[in-house]
């Protein structure tokens, strides 16, 4: 089974064959929403973060109603864009990195994911990819620990992520006795998680430039 029809919900073709699928993917929008307005984010590299987070929503969206093989690359490829930015972000605001070393970041998690690969095409149901964002999301965590930084959002996503991951990962198996299936479940609690470690970091920047 291929990525375009790997999905409990998905029995036939047509724009609202994932019906639950696709509209779990407001949380997203809302979560974006959210960002730009309630925690106001000043800087354009932070302001980034909300429109990246819509993207992620919009891709999703894409994928899951017309899913075809452009839509699935929307679908992973800005998930990727947001979580390679926010690392960029991260160093620049919790590691005081300038920009040109801030950058660093990206090749970074490029290496990581491929030393990680073999591990992750172990894990079912196509979620192994997400096992290099999830250390970096371990690494940032702890990090912010180390260096005595705000840290309890980043603690809370990566627990929200374990969840999120595990019902995408149960999709298909639970297929049987859940027809609807679980993948609407990541949508909803990535939402979270994406929502969740953009607001730490719009919160240690404010924090340290107030103005």
């Amino acid at each position: 089974m291929d990525d375009i029809d790997a999905y409990c919900e998905r029995l036939a073709a047509g724009l609202w064959a994932e019906p639950l699928n696709a509209v779990s993917n407001a949380a997203f929008l809302i979560a974006a929403a959210l960002l730009w307005w309630r925690h106001r984010p000043g800087p354009r590299s932070l302001r980034a973060l909300p429109v990246l987070l819509a993207l992620v929503g919009l891709g999703s969206l894409s994928f899951h109603t017309v899913a075809d093989t452009l839509t699935n690359f929307f679908d992973v490829g800005f998930i990727a864009v947001y979580v390679i930015w926010y690392l960029v972000v991260f160093a620049h605001y919790y590691l005081n990195a300038r920009w040109a070393l801030a950058w660093l970041a990206a090749p970074a998690f490029v290496v990581l994911a491929v030393v990680v690969a073999p591990l992750s095409a172990l894990v079912p149901g196509g979620s192994g990819i997400y096992l290099a964002p999830f250390l970096c999301l371990l690494a940032a965590a702890a990090v912010a620990v180390a260096r005595r930084m705000p840290w309890h959002d980043l603690a809370a996503a990566a627990g929200v992520f374990v969840v999120s991951v595990t019902l995408r990962t149960l999709d298909q198996p639970l297929c049987g006795g859940w027809p609807s299936g679980t993948h609407y479940f990541w949508h909803v609690l990535n939402a979270v998680v994406l929502y969740l470690v953009a607001r730490q970091v719009i919160r240690v920047q404010r924090a340290a430039d107030p103005t």
